[in-house]
């Protein structure tokens, strides 16, 4: 499975402060180190990981180094989606970032987005203007969910087998 980590994602695996969704995350991690996914990070990532306090960003960069992951480098293809969410009002001016993450994991045919930004990814909206606006450009279907539904229904599937 194709997935996209958000910056949200990789911040929660040093989140004192949201013990359960650090929990999830750090399972995650352990899922994503075994290899049972094909992950993906865009530039806009590592830009954000990088506005982190020094200490907070080696520590992430040293989570980032346990892994093997693909790079996505923003494109026009990726702002032009990306803008295409904004005029369509499914994103914001203000969260345009989120837009290229958005748009970075649709043009690279991942089948999820990771996130734990409910504030503007994982909702209702967002989900469904996304589809609707990947449909319409002939881009795949891609579902934005939180870690804890991937790590929880893995768990559901590995226990009955």
């Amino acid at each position: 499975m194709k997935i996209y980590l958000d910056t949200s994602v990789i911040s929660h695996l040093d989140q004192s402060d949201a013990p359960d969704k650090r929990k999830d995350t750090l399972l995650l991690w352990e899922e994503i180190k075994k290899g049972l996914y094909e992950v993906y990070i865009s530039e806009i990532v590592v830009k954000e990981l990088k506005g982190n306090e020094p200490t907070k960003y080696a520590i992430l960069k040293d989570y980032l180094a346990e892994i093997d992951y693909n790079f996505i480098p923003i494109t026009a293809e990726i702002k032009a989606y990306a803008n295409k969410l904004v005029e369509q009002g499914i994103l914001t001016v203000k969260s345009y970032d989120d837009g290229q993450h958005i748009a970075s994991a649709v043009i690279s045919n991942c089948e999820k987005i990771l996130s734990w930004n409910f504030k503007h990814m994982v909702k209702t909206k967002t989900v469904n203007g996304v589809k609707t606006i990947s449909e319409l450009l002939g881009y795949g279907k891609i579902d934005i969910i939180p870690p804890s539904m991937l790590v929880e229904r893995g768990y559901k599937w590995k226990s009955q087998n």
